[in-house]
């Protein structure tokens, strides 16, 4: 259970690996994940890309490019679960379009069960064609193909034996083995445009939502709640995950938290990058701060 707000209010805290300016060395990157769970925080959020794309190709844009590091999720986990006890372990999120749909479960029911049972698996479907191309996945389909592939998965985890036939994949009586701990593992959601929100509402276990602490934000978390209603769905068997950053101050962090969870976040996240900050001890101690304010 994760910590109290003055209110009582259950909400846990998650902490957002800063995947692009931590560096290489595994022994920071040991320290960290350590630290993280000795100061409380429920889990540990991990951003997902395998390419980053060459900035001088012709029609290409993004926050990302070769110049910015990314340690692979699955791989990343595995090293943060031999060094936590109890820190649940989130992709936020996995680009499940691009990947083989039974690998990816496999992959996953590996984690979940070296790791006790604590993963999340956060997957969306991903913005850079770049990297599509390159693993060699349609980038154009890639909506609908996660539709199938979140099907898959939870055959996959639950069931020793899998016939599935769908448009895309392709299973006559095969399964995974060791199943995982969790049957199925949670399967999150992160989107933006209106139609990926409306199938987060339809068919995952939370969503990682963008959604700001302001008027604009209650109004679309009220309309998530809606479709999740829409959808035949019971809300409190829906999460909803929200984020804050460390620009904020601390009367920002309070504000934001408690309209957060008035907007029915089950979880807030905090994000360290872009901030500034040039070490891994800088990362941390915003980290205690937040966790500091949020506890008060």
């Amino acid at each position: 259970m994760g910590p109290r707000f003055p209110d009582t209010q259950d909400v846990r805290l998650q902490a957002i690996f800063p995947q692009t300016e931590i560096g290489s060395d595994p022994n920071v990157i040991a320290t960290f994940v350590r630290e993280i769970e000795a100061i409380g925080f429920d889990g540990l959020v991990a951003y997902d890309h395998v390419l980053g794309a060459d900035p001088a190709r012709p029609g290409w844009s993004g926050p990302y490019t070769i110049d910015t590091p990314f340690h692979e999720v699955f791989v990343l986990f595995g090293f943060a679960a031999a060094l936590t006890k109890k820190l649940q372990l989130s992709t936020g999120v996995l680009i499940l379009p691009q990947r083989q749909a039974a690998l990816a479960a496999k992959q996953a029911a590996a984690l979940d069960v070296l790791s006790g049972g604590r993963l999340r698996l956060g997957v969306g479907v991903g913005w850079n064609w770049v990297e599509f191309d390159a693993l060699g996945m349609s980038f154009t389909d890639r909506g609908k193909r996660v539709e199938e592939q979140i099907a898959l998965l939870r055959e996959l985890w639950t069931t020793p034996s899998v016939t599935f036939e769908g448009r895309w994949h392709h299973v006559d009586r095969a399964g995974i083995n060791p199943l995982p701990v969790q049957r199925p593992i949670p399967i999150w959601m992160g989107a933006d445009s209106e139609p990926a929100i409306r199938r987060a509402a339809r068919l995952a276990d939370g969503f990682f939502a963008h959604f700001a602490a302001s008027d604009e934000g209650r109004a679309q978390a009220a309309t998530f709640w809606e479709w999740v209603k829409e959808a035949g769905r019971d809300r409190a068997r829906v999460g909803l995950e929200c984020r804050t950053g460390a620009r904020m101050s601390d009367d920002e962090l309070s504000r934001s938290a408690e309209t957060f969870r008035a907007m029915g976040a089950t979880d807030i996240e905090f994000n360290t990058m872009r901030a500034g900050f040039r070490s891994a001890d800088e990362h941390l101690d915003a980290f205690r701060r937040f966790i500091a304010r949020l506890r008060a």
